[in-house]
């Protein structure tokens, strides 16, 4: 790994905290809907496929060698989502998985290690990520990769046949399409969205497995299809859920409708409150790296925060003398003026909590040399 992405790498109490965080896709850490949802997805397709295609589970730990996540299934080692503002590395060779498709590699391995002439590999598991905040993205997003491995050929036509299965068994009734997507690890590739409203929400993507992949793992002439879930937009398209924070809640009474996929029953509906930040930020910041690090300025109060948008950006150097001076902007920065919606699930928020949230977090994305602070002159 670079030397720049091996300063960046998880200090041990940043990695504590990332693996302290319960996998709701895992019964070992309690039971949970989402695992309702990875139970009707593999039973849809082994009904579909039948007793001769034999269902594999594969679990594995949450930090996974770099060479899984990225190397083995064909990212190019210049891809962007392999820099540091994206991955959580842990050293020069491992890292937290960015997907449970890191998974997969040493599914297959395993595979033909112990051939199978058609199987369905299953792999659950909790991902780390860099990512907005609004209410269908989280840091730690639960997916489910599912990959048929045949030594018969498999088509385009299978594929169509299990995302039919798998859209009958998870979200009945609602519409969905499908986009032309690539990926590495496929051909063919495709995303596929389901209505939520009038928006529409990716769910999953899949392909045909790249002869590459498969070949790299020790499976030549073997054939597949691939496909990765979104459980928590699945579960929440299933069962009505308007904010993804609410399948942590602590809350009883959210939480205890998430044992089932029954529709979500509103428990309550604080007001939300706003405050906008003129803030200068390195150019390479984005939403995904500023929404991390306000996860990561609040810690526990993280849940307090319902979206965090970016309204608009523009160079420093564009600004008049005295907006930047007044930000304290440095060369090289952009001016964003960033949304934060500040809404907690059990109670109010008071003007004075809100303002000490701000600062926390203005404190954190700021990088210009004078600040304003809630309700004070710059200093």
């Amino acid at each position: 790994m670079p030397a720049q992405l091996l300063r960046a790498a998880l200090s041990p109490a940043q990695l504590e905290r990332d693996l302290a965080i319960p996998d709701l896709s895992d019964p070992a850490d309690g039971p949970h809907a989402i695992q309702l949802i990875v139970d009707a997805a593999v039973a849809a397709l082994a009904c579909a496929w039948g007793a001769g295609c034999e269902v594999r589970w594969c679990r594995g730990p949450r930090i996974v060698p770099i060479a899984d996540n990225y190397d083995r299934l064909g990212y190019d080692p210049a891809d962007v989502t392999r820099d540091a503002r994206y991955t959580r590395y842990v050293d020069d060779t491992r890292m937290l998985r960015a997907h449970a498709t890191a998974l997969v590699p040493t599914a297959l391995r395993q595979l033909a290690a112990d051939p199978a002439a058609d199987v369905l590999l299953a792999c659950p598991g909790m991902a780390y990520r860099r990512d907005v905040i609004d209410w269908q993205h989280t840091g730690t997003p639960h997916q489910l990769d599912l990959w048929r491995i045949r030594r018969r050929p498999l088509s385009a036509s299978d594929l169509d046949e299990m995302i039919a299965a798998l859209l009958a068994a998870l979200v009945p009734g609602l519409p969905s399409r499908q986009l032309a997507r690539t990926h590495p690890y496929t051909t063919g590739g495709r995303q596929v969205d389901v209505a939520r409203g009038d928006d529409w929400v990716e769910v999953w993507e899949c392909g045909l497995a790249h002869p590459d992949v498969l070949a790299g793992a020790g499976l030549d002439g073997c054939t597949g299809l691939a496909l990765g879930l979104g459980l928590d937009r699945l579960l929440m398209l299933r069962k009505e859920i308007p904010d993804i924070r609410l399948l942590r809640s602590v809350d009883p009474r959210v939480a205890g409708q998430m044992h089932d996929l029954q529709r979500y029953r509103p428990v309550s509906s604080q007001p939300a409150i706003r405050r906008d930040l003129s803030i200068a930020v390195d150019g390479s910041e984005d939403a995904e790296t500023l929404g991390d690090k306000v996860r990561e300025a609040l810690g526990a109060d993280a849940d307090a925060v319902e979206d965090v948008a970016i309204l608009s950006s523009t160079p420093c150097a564009e600004l008049p003398a005295q907006a930047a001076a007044r930000l304290g902007a440095r060369p090289g920065q952009h001016n964003v003026l960033a949304r934060v919606v500040l809404r907690r699930l059990d109670r109010s928020i008071t003007d004075a909590e809100a303002n000490e949230l701000r600062d926390r977090i203005y404190a954190r994305l700021h990088a210009g040399d004078r600040h304003l602070w809630a309700g004070a002159a710059g200093s």
